[in-house]
């Protein structure tokens, strides 16, 4: 039952939404300090400007053995609180694992964690103001701990130990701060100066290492500064605080979902790295994904162009600074012809070919999360671009991606762009495999035995989720382009989404099948059916009886549905039971967290909010399955058998998770503000969701859906729904609401003027009080309405 419901007090109307405040700038905006060296995760990186950074890392060694960058990447047993202004964070490491050579790290046990015998070295830090940090490591008695200062990437400078056991960093940069560092212990050294040092702690007797370190204009005024931290029962006291301050004041869900939160901004937050060259926070792919360049020499940075996208709306959770943050680095990977990249660093790149267009759908949702206009005014030129990429006219007046002129887009590579030298992996690689690489799903069944054309530089087929991402991007765009005032660019935008969904719906719908696929430029209609086919639920394309339509596919257990979903291609496809990969490795069937999430999204756009949250309930379980046990964030999962696979740690996995958190509440460009659940199976309580500068709880049962704000219950509704395009003003209150059909159904909503107000249901017209109630009959049925509004308590 979905029924349209607005509030109208009988007052000057006003126009500030209540939750709109000024986004604030982080206190550690300037200055970087954080874990933030991709092999360093043990360690620390202190960035006071552009041109100078320190650093420092942890070496276990063990039985002659020494475990350092990689080595204690594999080793990772918890990954702690990660608070994202740098106050608390925490990493646990097993030191009980092998340490494998380089080619064989992967093959490093993955156990259940935490291990009962496990030699566990614990490290923890916070930091205290915007030049100084502390912390601690602990680690068992049988071991070594090395601490080495060090200077990240290509930054220069040197250190010398002091003789008052304090380590001095000067950075070779002009008017660079210097850096100190000190231990509550001194370690040998076996050089007391150089680019550098490598200071040894012999765990024999005490087992901890105590740091403060910090930055200053010289050593005197550093040491002057961090004099009050250097006590280890301070350090103590300081990350109990610190710790318990952030479990106070994150976003946790009590009961339904209950860990699910923590566990995904543990994750992404964890990835958070330094961009050297910009001087700013990014998220990659993962904190290995950095891909040596040409020559093999490490990179510095490395930028995804979707999953970059797909992180700020996980960052977005709790972080509006760090999501704004992942779309800016996303947004300026971008080349001059609009192109943003399969990726991009600081030394290579991908100029031929692009990624899935998803930006404009991710900051249109951070944006009405956020409230921030700063986001959607300096993306939106970037966004512009990009789009129009895609159909930009080459010089042989073919659009890019339209290789056959019907309007429709395929995926593909400019070869003409080729990079001159590229990574290994790339060396020789086909116009054919990089258009492949381009959609995002490299080996997609989808794609086999389609050919490439060499002449305008695509595959030679009209790719569905291609267009439905162009078209939903389009849509976004329009949005995008209203909310800044706009109206021609928005009405063009608009226009265009009409024409692709018109496109979509009469060339990609095989009628005798009653689903969207692929075309080939022949006319025939590809016999693949993979997880994206259902993007059109996502982009609105298809009308409700075909939406129905394609419901019942998803449903269907002999094609997607099952104890695990989604597979990336459908179980009745040859290609998922191909003997010669029953791993279903790698777009051939695994589970991939971007297109559950954005299948997910387009089922809530349907309103199909039964199935939606099944579909979360499935998602969420395999990620949390993976967390709790093995404590590890997968790139994806087995179909048949739920089992983690490929990455550890990848900076989309926790998109599983989100799907569970935006069950609770959600924003989206076709919903607005939505919260509640259909038929919650148990209670559950999401807490201090933030929404454009407010705190919003949401409560869910089947007995009732309750939204509170700022702590003060605001709208309450008996029994199971979801409410829709929720606008809460100073004078007026509008909503729609989808509930399980029942004999009565009561609404409580507090916090309006004192006053009459206009109740508008179903385009009928009634006259309310405040501390009255009304009760009405929905039209066409026996169903029963009582509005009533509260007088606010004290």
């Amino acid at each position: 039952m979905m029924r349209k419901i607005a509030l109208t007090a009988l007052l000057a109307a006003s126009a500030t939404f209540a939750g709109l405040r000024a986004e604030i700038d982080p206190p550690w905006k300037d200055v970087h300090i954080g874990s933030f060296d991709g092999k360093g995760w043990c360690g620390l990186v202190l960035a006071p400007q552009k041109d100078a950074a320190f650093a420092f890392r942890f070496k276990i060694e063990k039985d002659g053995r020494l475990a350092d960058g990689d080595d204690l990447f594999y080793m990772v047993s918890e990954v702690g609180p990660q608070a994202p202004d740098g106050l608390y964070a925490r990493v646990k490491f097993d030191l009980g694992l092998p340490i494998l050579p380089a080619d064989k790290k992967s093959e490093t046990p993955i156990l259940i964690k935490p291990s009962a015998k496990a030699d566990t070295v614990t490290f923890e830090w916070s930091r205290q103001d915007e030049r100084t940090v502390i912390g601690r490591l602990q680690a068992p008695k049988n071991v070594k701990v090395h601490l080495v200062p060090y200077f990240p990437w290509d930054f220069k400078g040197r250190y010398k130990a002091l003789p008052d056991g304090h380590i001095q960093g000067e950075s070779r940069a002009a008017k660079a701060p210097t850096a100190l560092l000190w231990t509550h212990r001194p370690g040998a050294a076996a050089t007391a100066e150089g680019e550098e040092l490598d200071l040894v702690f012999s765990q024999d007797g005490d087992r901890s290492v105590y740091f403060v370190a910090g930055l200053g204009e010289d050593a005197e005024a550093v040491r002057k500064h961090i004099y009050r931290y250097k006590n280890i029962k301070a350090i103590d006291a300081f990350l109990t605080e610190e710790s318990d301050r952030y479990q106070k004041k994150r976003v946790t869900i009590e009961g339904l979902y209950q860990g699910v939160p923590e566990a995904l901004t543990n994750n992404l937050f964890a990835m958070v790295l330094y961009q050297p060259g910009s001087h700013r926070l990014y998220t990659p792919a993962g904190r290995r994904w950095i891909f040596a360049r040409p020559d093999g020499t490490p990179d510095h940075w490395q930028i995804f162009g979707w999953d970059s996208f797909f992180n700020g709306l996980e960052l977005a959770l709790e972080s509006p600074a760090l999501a704004a943050g992942a779309v800016k680095a996303a947004l300026d990977t971008q080349y001059p012809n609009g192109n943003i990249p399969n990726w991009r660093s600081r030394f290579g790149g991908t100029p031929d070919r692009s990624q899935p267009p998803i930006g404009a759908f991710a900051v249109l949702k951070i944006f009405q999360k956020t409230g921030s206009r700063d986001l959607l005014a300096g993306a939106y030129p970037g966004l512009r671009k990009w789009h129009a990429f895609w159909k930009a006219r080459k010089p042989n007046g073919q659009a890019r991606r339209d290789g056959n002129g019907d309007g429709l887009l395929e995926w593909g590579s400019d070869r003409e762009l080729v990079a001159d030298k590229v990574p290994a992996w790339e060396v020789g690689a086909s116009g054919e495999a990089r258009a492949k690489w381009e959609s995002g799903q490299d080996d997609l069944p989808n794609w086999d035995d389609v050919p490439y054309s060499a002449e305008t530089g695509t595959l030679t087929m009209n790719c569905l989720d291609l267009n439905c991402l162009y078209a939903l991007d389009a849509w976004c765009l329009s949005q995008i382009a209203e909310l800044l005032k706009r109206p021609d660019e928005a009405e063009a935008y608009l226009d265009e989404y009409e024409k692709m969904k018109e496109l979509i719906n009469t060339l990609l719908w095989n009628p005798r099948e009653g689903f969207y696929f692929d075309r080939h430029w022949d006319g025939r209609f590809s016999i693949h059916k993979a997880a994206s086919n259902f993007y059109p639920l996502l982009a609105r394309i298809p009308d409700e009886r075909r939406a129905q339509l394609m419901l019942r596919r998803l449903r269907d257990p002999k094609e997607f549905w099952g104890e695990y979903v989604l597979p990336s291609i459908s179980r009745d496809d040859p290609a998922f039971n191909d003997p010669r990969n029953p791993d279903r490795q790698y777009w051939r069937g695994t589970i991939w967290p971007p297109t559950n999430y954005l299948v997910y999204q387009g089922l809530k756009a349907y309103g199909f909010d039964a199935v939606a949250s099944e579909f979360a309930k499935k998602s969420q379980a395999l990620f949390m399955k993976a967390w709790t046990n093995f404590q590890i964030c997968p790139e994806n999962f087995h179909p048949l058998t739920g089992e983690a696979a490929g990455q550890r740690f990848q900076s989309w996995g926790p998109l599983f998770a989100l799907t569970a958190v935006e069950e609770y509440l959600d924003f989206t460009p076709w919903e607005g503000f939505r919260f509640g659940m259909i038929d919650p199976e148990r209670k559950g309580r999401l807490v201090r969701a933030a929404v454009q500068g407010r705190s919003y709880d949401v409560a869910v049962s089947r007995g009732e859906i309750a939204l509170s704000e700022d702590g003060r219950e605001i709208f309450t509704i008996d029994g199971g729904a979801v409410i829709r395009h929720f606008l809460y003003l100073e004078n007026e209150i509008s909503f729609e609401m989808s509930a399980k059909t029942s004999a009565a159904t009561t609404i409580r909503i507090q916090f309006l003027k004192k006053g009459k107000y206009q109740l508008l249901v179903d385009n009928k017209i009634h006259q309310i009080s405040k501390g009255s109630s009304i009760k009405f009959k929905v039209p066409g049925g026996e169903h029963t309405i009582s509005i009533e509004l509260l007088e606010e308590s004290n």
